[in-house]
């Protein structure tokens, strides 16, 4: 079972107009309300896969009950800590450019915390616990670090989707994979922008060094790396129209973690990552199922020569 954690879950209210124009009275085009949160876009993308999954995380008040009911008309297994706090809502405006409205998170007590550490017991040898997205204020920014001993004392490997120094705290601990995308690989490091695909790799290869058991880098168009301890490979998808630059990322690392899990072949794993990431870029919401598959069969893999 691969469980995804989403700390601070939102609806993603996303509303669409041809140009927007302040103080006066817009008419939306098109308005939609979807599940948002990183964990969540993994689990989603996860059951297209047909892997087991289930939602871990936190909701309240009308807006959690709409964010669990949207879920369960998906067909996707959750288990939410409820808590006093209402799920926020951000807005997602597609107009000249796409503008994002994110609302803070809701205040959780120690109490919920609790409840919602009392679940990890339920982990067993094999399972893979995903921790993705923002921390609401008012929990420690360790948070996603100390639930690591409860996935360790279980047999269960994690799997975290972070930046900075977050991301360093927990590399001592082995995750099964980390995903920073190439900007963030040199901003983790102070480095300026990696002139080709060889010195990424190399900049990669220190995230190995410092305990990761892979390496995914995210490069937009210009594809996606995989570094293992002995070798590299770059793939890339055909092109297609870009439709969609929320969740790509998580779609990548889903594919990636649970086609790892089921078969332990990196290989696989990475050309299922790159369908998952390309094929939710393609289309208007997450990747479906017919999509990933129709992405797979225009990947192509190849080993890059490191200096």
């Amino acid at each position: 079972m691969i469980y995804s954690v989403t700390i601070n879950p939102a609806i993603d209210y996303v509303i669409g107009l041809p140009n927007l124009e302040l103080g006066l009275v817009n008419r939306l085009e098109s308005a939609i309300k979807l599940p948002g949160g990183k964990g969540i876009n993994v689990s989603r993308v996860l059951k297209e896969l047909n892997i087991p999954t289930t939602a871990w995380g936190f909701t309240g008040g009308f807006t959690g009950k709409f964010l669990e009911y949207s879920l369960n008309e998906l067909g996707l297994s959750c288990d939410f800590t409820r808590i006093a706090g209402d799920t926020r809502v951000n807005v997602k405006l597609k107009s000249q450019t796409e503008t994002e409205l994110n609302a803070p998170g809701p205040h959780i007590s120690a109490i919920e915390i609790d409840a919602f550490r009392a679940k990890f017991a339920k982990l067993r040898p094999g399972d893979v616990v995903v921790m993705a997205g923002s921390i609401p204020a008012g929990l420690p920014e360790s948070f996603y670090r100390d639930l690591i001993p409860l996935i360790r004392e279980h047999g269960a490997e994690f799997v975290i989707d972070t930046t900075g120094k977050a991301l360093r705290d927990t590399l001592p601990l082995e995750p099964l994979v980390v995903k920073p995308n190439h900007h963030e690989l040199a901003d983790l490091f102070g480095d300026p922008e990696y002139p080709n695909i060889q010195a990424t790799v190399k900049a990669g290869r220190k995230l190995l060094k410092m305990g990761a058991k892979h390496v995914l880098i995210s490069m937009a168009g210009a594809g996606a790396l995989l570094i293992t301890q002995d070798k590299a490979w770059h793939g890339t998808a055909a092109k297609d129209t870009v439709k969609n630059s929320v969740g790509a990322g998580d779609s990548m690392l889903a594919g990636f973690t649970g086609t790892f899990a089921e078969t332990g072949d990196e290989l696989l794993s990475f050309k299922r990552s790159l369908a998952c990431g390309s094929a939710t870029a393609f289309s208007t919401d997450l990747a479906t199922a017919a999509k990933i598959k129709q992405v797979e069969a225009t990947i192509n893999i190849e080993e890059v020569k490191e200096n």
